[in-house]
């Protein structure tokens, strides 16, 4: 079977997107694995899945794969790749897309050019929705690794994110740290690890080590979640601009139930086709 596929990125965290509603390829953790190698595959750092929605209040089905295989809740950057794609494909004429994923329905507004807005809904930070093992909810938390105690915040954007402040960006240990905190006990089904540099009351820079996918150019759930700890914790303003490796994003949120609203670019990369 030949598959069709897009290659797409956010900033540079970049995808494989797949049309599952006029073809019908049958994956396995093994197939998107090999896929994903940059050696001897495409390379991505997940593929994306368009599918006919489970229900009546969506238009599309979004299911994302890591490139290990894994299949994950959310992800902000595909997401605005997911509206690019089902728009330029002629796959829908709204203006604002109902998408269903793994953790809930999101909305997608194209903006202009390339630029998605996307309603990643509100964040949630009780322990057990991430989950994180802690006796009650709280800002901050102390957690335990490599023999050095950690002050993070933890918080879902519909997947688990563990946020660090740290004084310089470029020193951050993401290497070291972020693959201890990724597997860490306290996380069962394990977590992003976001370091953030607060330059301002307006403005962080950030670096993400992600689940299943190790750093990354961009992580669009991470930076809504860098943003929302960062504004629990009396850093930063209702509009930040997040730095990331690939480039910038603006994430909004006025605090409690509203939704985290993000903001950025989505570029199709190329076409192709490959043998399934």
């Amino acid at each position: 079977m030949i598959v069709n596929f897009t290659k797409m990125h956010g900033l540079g965290n970049d995808f494989m997107v797949i049309d599952a509603i006029n073809q019908s390829p049958v994956l396995t953790p093994a197939i998107i694995k090999q896929w994903a190698d940059r050696h001897f595959g495409i390379g991505f750092d997940q593929l994306l899945l368009v599918q006919k929605p489970e229900s009546s209040s969506a238009e599309f089905l979004y299911r994302i794969y890591n490139a290990d295989g894994s299949e994950v809740e959310q992800c902000g950057n595909g997401a605005r790749c997911f509206a690019r794609f089902v728009t330029e494909k002629g796959l829908t004429e709204s203006a604002d897309i109902a998408v269903e994923t793994k953790s809930g329905l999101i909305h997608l507004r194209l903006v202009n050019d390339d630029r998605v807005e996307v309603d990643m809904g509100a964040p949630e930070m009780r322990p057990d929705a991430l989950p994180f093992i802690a006796e009650q909810a709280s800002v901050v938390y102390k957690i335990e690794v490599d023999g050095s105690s950690l002050e993070i915040g933890a918080v879902s954007m519909g997947n688990p994110h563990a946020v660090i402040k740290v004084e310089d960006i470029a020193s951050a240990p993401v290497k070291r740290l972020g693959p201890m905190l990724e597997s860490h006990p306290r996380f069962p089904n394990r977590v992003n690890v976001g370091f953030m540099q607060v330059i301002d009351r307006t403005h962080i820079q950030l670096r993400v080590y992600e689940r299943g996918a190790g750093e990354t150019l961009a992580c669009g759930t991470g930076a809504c979640a860098a943003v929302v700890s960062g504004i629990q914790r009396g850093w930063l303003d209702e509009e930040v601009e997040v730095s990331l490796a690939g480039g910038k994003l603006l994430i909004r949120w006025q605090g409690g139930n509203t939704p985290v609203l993000m903001t950025g670019s989505a570029t199709t990369v190329y076409e192709g086709q490959i043998a399934l």
